[in-house]
Order: C-alpha cells, then structure tokens, then sequence
C-alpha cells in the first residue's frame, strides 16, 4: 500500500450519512453500516431539520424548542431501528446526531472531518423529498471529503421504465424494460475507477483500489477520452493524428497512470480507454458495476459548470454507487 493511499482513505475517521425517513436515506444508511461492519469504523447518522418539517406551530421558548429536539431525535432513532434492524452491528459504534439546520449544511459541517459523507438518491428526479438530485448533487460539489451517493432503485422506477419500453414497441404485446445482465454475484462486480490522468483522479484511483481490497472485487480503472484529452502525441504535433494512433497513446497513457500507483499484487487490476465522453461511457460502466469512484477537480464559476459536469451527470444518473472524491 503507497503512502499516498493511506493518506486518502483514513479509515480511523467516522462514516457520516444523512438519514431522513425516507426510502433512499434509509438506503444510504445501510449502505454505510454495512460498509463499518467491514472496515470498523463508527457510523454517525445526521438527521438536519428545520422548524417547518412536520413540526406545527413554532415553539415560543427554550423548553419548547428542548421538546422539538428531543422529538427529533426519538423520530431519528425510529428511524435507524428500522433501517437496520436485520443488520448485525454493534451498537456502540453508531451514533445520532439531530441537529436544527438543512440537511446540507447539516452534513457539511458534521462531516467536514469524516472519512466520507454518504446519501441516498432515488432514480426518478422528483423534487417532494429532502434528498433529491440537488442535494447530492450539491453535497458532491462543496464537501471537502468524499461523498457516497447511493442509488435506490424504487418499483415506481421498474413501473415507469416498463410503461417507457411498451410505448416505443411496436405491437400489443407487452415487454418490460431490460435489466443489465448479472455478473456473478454482486460482490464480484467490479469497483470502477473512472480517471484522466489528473490528480484528483489519481486519489480517486487510490480510494478505487483500497475499496476492491477491502471488498475483495474486481479493479477496473477506465479512462474515456477525446482527442482533445490527450497530450501532443509524438510525430502529431501539428497535424490530428488517426484515430488507432490516438487509441494506443491514450492506453500508454492510461497504463502509466496505474503502474505509478503501485497497486500491489493482490488486486485484479484491468486497465481500458475507450474513445467517448467520459459522463456518457462512465454511466454505461455503471450498469456492470457495485461501485463507480470518480475525482471531482475543484472548479469554480463557469468551469465548473461546463469542466466539472462530469462528477454531477454520474452523481445524478449512475446506476450504481457513486463516490466523489476530492
């Protein structure tokens, strides 16, 4: 294991995960316990509420608002009984924490020095729940640590996707919308490591690689590229090279990248560049994959907007587990 992994994933760090009683943040939340019962870390469930959440007029002195918190926090640890109460996990490592704020300030502030932040995300982008698209979104962008989005796939979606393969096919009878093809069983599906040779994406490499060790997968670490991602390739310099040119200096690229990690031995590492734009060829490898772990290069203002664009499609349309690494 390199210094340089050590330094990305601290696992002596708490896991943080927002919990607020719905179907995806209780996803999140046995995404993440499941994930300290592997690593023995301390989970801590964040449930951030503001006064107008189902709470009836506001209270009118410090008893009252002492009484709405105390309410919050019995609604948090109904909530966590109910998540997990097949999962085997110690008790003493789970810790709740209700706290009067958004659930995004909430969750940045209470995990500025976690390990890693974790939501849920529900497939469909409806906007009457708290963690929907903007907020993992948005969480993604702004922390400073690395920020599991966990997908939850609700029947409405199977239903909506049905109704969506009967429209656009010809003739009266009825077909269902095709599922990807399982890949053994799901702890053999690969992590995913989606890079381009920055630095960021290398710590997202090294995040990519002490997860599949962890969880004893599969690494595959893709590179999706343009010509416009490349370097001046020699012989090229002024002219646009071909395209199987292009594909072999974009693989030499991507197999310097992985060879300077130094990944060890006990890994199975596959390494492939595939020429398209990487949100596009990032979301069809999430189909076949447990978990997708990408960089997020820190742009601000309009670069953000158009460079960073990458990190938010996966985080909104990924169909499998995101992590945003910065």
């Amino acid at each position: 294991m390199t210094d340089n992994l050590v330094q990305v994933v601290d696992r002596t760090a708490d896991i943080v995960v927002g919990v607020d009683g719905s179907d995806e943040s209780f996803a999140a939340l046995r995404w993440a316990i499941r994930e300290a019962t592997v690593t023995g870390q301390h989970v801590n469930a964040v449930f951030g509420w503001t006064h107008s959440w189902d709470m009836g007029s506001q209270p009118q002195d410090d008893d009252a608002w002492s009484q709405a918190r105390e309410h919050m926090t019995r609604r948090l640890r109904d909530w966590v009984n109910e998540a997990c109460s097949d999962i085997d996990f110690d008790a003493s490592y789970l810790k709740l924490t209700s706290v009067k704020a958004t659930g995004t300030h909430a969750l940045l502030e209470l995990g500025s020095n976690a390990q890693q932040i974790v939501v849920g995300r529900r497939s469909l982008n409806r906007v009457a729940r708290w963690f929907l698209g903007s907020l993992s979104a948005s969480l993604a962008e702004e922390a400073k640590v690395p920020v599991t989005v966990v997908r939850f796939a609700s029947d409405e979606e199977a239903s909506v996707q049905d109704e969506i393969a009967n429209s656009l096919t010809p003739g009266d009878a009825t077909v269902h919308y095709a599922q990807p093809p399982i890949v053994g069983l799901d702890r053999h599906k690969p992590i995913v490591a989606g890079i381009d040779g920055s630095e960021i994406s290398k710590r997202a490499l090294a995040y990519a690689a002490d997860e599949a060790r962890l969880h004893h997968a599969p690494l595959h670490v893709l590179f999706c590229w343009q010509i416009k991602d490349l370097d001046a390739i020699p012989g090229y310099e002024n002219a646009v090279a071909p395209l199987h040119v292009a594909e072999q200096r974009a693989q030499h690229l991507l197999d310097e990248v992985v060879s300077q990690a130094d990944l060890g031995d006990d890994l199975e590492v596959q390494a492939n560049a595939f020429h398209i734009p990487a949100a596009k060829g990032l979301i069809s490898a999430s189909r076949y994959a447990s978990h997708l772990i990408v960089g997020s290069r820190g742009l601000s203002g309009l670069d953000a907007h158009f460079l960073g664009s990458v990190s938010r499609q996966l985080v909104n349309f990924a169909e499998c587990t995101v992590t945003v690494v910065h």
